[in-house]
């Protein structure tokens, strides 16, 4: 099960690509699938299966978008989390060899496309969560435990 939880700017991502996905692809799409059907046999045009299985795809999407702004919650700064290592913060973190990482907490639906974010259900982020500025984080791996201090937290206000 996932943490349903968003940033502001997720959710505005994902509400805008709802809007595109309704608005303007499936009626473009749909006027392609009526030409398409209106050709004739439609078993062997191209035409007219390319298009119909990208509407299914669009109508899973939309499904799912749908379901999905209905069910998070979104998570907005707040001046308390400041210090600490909360939902939406970017973090900083360098291991015992010395490589360092920056990524943002942020919700399941937003880590897609993006190397520089981690979902809040990775171990990473669970791990990191109320930590300060120079804490030490314990990373359960598949090969073990990892050690991380925190560098640097930063909200996005």
């Amino acid at each position: 099960m996932r943490t349903q939880l968003i940033t502001r700017e997720g959710y505005d991502n994902l509400k805008q690509e709802l809007d595109f996905l309704w608005r303007e692809e499936r009626p473009e799409v749909t006027k392609k699938v009526t030409w398409a059907a209106s050709l004739g046999d439609r078993s062997e045009n191209a035409d007219y299966q390319y298009n119909k299985k990208r509407l299914r795809e669009i109508d899973r999407r939309v499904r799912y978008l749908t379901k999905c702004l209905e069910q998070l919650k979104i998570v907005d700064y707040s001046p308390q989390q400041e210090g600490k290592v909360f939902f939406g913060a970017w973090v900083e973190v360098e291991n015992e060899n010395g490589e360092s990482k920056r990524f943002r907490i942020v919700g399941y639906d937003e880590i897609f496309g993006r190397r520089d974010y981690i979902s809040i259900d990775s171990p990473m982020a669970r791990a990191l969560l109320k930590k300060e500025v120079g804490d030490a984080a314990t990373v359960n791996t598949p090969v073990g435990d990892a050690l991380w201090y925190v560098n640097e937290i930063e909200y996005v206000k």
